[in-house]
């Protein structure tokens, strides 16, 4: 089962929105006069471009950010000046991004100039190279994240990422409240984005949206005020969706649970769960049973099954019945 939602992919960002976005947290500073912050970045990573300055251009990762850390540092000091110079100038030549110079690091007056001749943007920073690897490539990562919104409410519930779906009116914020005076927290009611990195699906709400959710016949709570800091959740990685069914459809939901669905978001399959609504049922709690079972799951104990092997045995002790 496939989620809907409009999928919005980031193929490419500008060295200026790289700045401006992650500047501060990467403690990145400009070369003055400033000059290419108008080039793309179109991979989310960064590259050592150590065989580029030796003369190995093959394969060269030229649409990442270049970063220069103390052995790229020290191997250009090795190098005579004319050498050092045309390296420099045939790795400023591949149509790089920009330059990061790590470590707190400089480059001689002559490789400044053949860079901005380039317009090649070169930024420094005080960070260990490794340091400010990781932390970039995060950063890019993110940036670059395949995204989408759907319609439903999400919240933590004891560690468990749970998106709970459901046609207008099914209940979904009441349930979602039901769940917040139970100990969870609320990460996005209404509009939920969602971004997939790695593998996994992040949400998120809407900035002007975070912390508050609608209640039919109440309207717009601020669950902070209600609940305290600890019932909102900023971001949450999914791990269950809850659809809420129609009562009319009690009978087409699996009872037993051996074969669990899933859907797939943003080419993530995510488990699924189905629970009917109907008068007196106390859909919190079921949805809590259900994350609390997934998270038995995940450690390899699955209770539909322990339950079928000991019905199997019991048909193969007692085969007339």
């Amino acid at each position: 089962m496939a989620a809907g939602g409009k999928r919005r992919v980031i193929e490419s960002i500008t060295v200026q929105e790289f700045l401006e976005r992650h500047g501060d947290d990467l403690e990145l500073s400009t070369e003055h006069p400033v000059t290419g912050l108008d080039r793309v970045i179109e991979e989310p990573a960064v590259n050592r471009p150590g065989l580029a300055l030796a003369g190995f251009i093959d394969y060269f990762a030229k649409k990442r950010i270049q970063v220069l850390g103390n052995s790229e540092n020290s191997y250009l000091e090795k190098l005579s000046d004319e050498l050092c110079l045309e390296r420099f100038t045939i790795l400023c030549e591949q149509d790089i991004p920009c330059l990061i110079i790590a470590r707190g690091h400089d480059l001689s007056p002559v490789l400044k100039e053949v860079a901005r001749e380039k317009n090649i943007a070169i930024l420094h920073t005080p960070r260990p190279t490794m340091s400010l690897l990781n932390a970039a490539t995060i950063s890019l990562e993110n940036d670059f994240a395949h995204r989408t919104a759907l319609h439903g409410c999400m919240v933590d519930y004891r560690g468990i990422g749970v998106l709970i779906m459901g046609e207008s009116g099914s209940g979904k914020s009441e349930t979602a409240i039901g769940l917040l005076e139970k100990g969870a927290a609320l990460v996005a009611d209404d509009s939920v984005q969602l971004k997939q990195i790695s593998g996994e699906l992040s949400a998120s709400a809407k900035d002007f949206a975070r912390g508050y959710l609608e209640m039919r016949g109440i309207g717009i709570i601020n669950v902070a005020n209600l609940y305290g800091l600890s019932a909102i959740r900023p971001e949450k990685r999914l791990d269950l969706v809850v659809e809420l069914k129609s009562a009319n459809d009690l009978n087409k939901v699996d009872r037993i649970g051996i074969s669990q669905k899933k859907m797939q978001i943003l080419d993530v399959e995510i488990p699924l769960v189905e629970i009917p609504v109907a008068a007196g049922r106390d859909t919190a709690r079921l949805i809590g049973v259900a994350a609390l079972d997934l998270q038995l799951r995940k450690i390899g104990y699955d209770m539909a099954d322990e339950f079928n092997q000991r019905l199997l045995s019991q048909m193969n002790l007692n085969p007339d019945g």
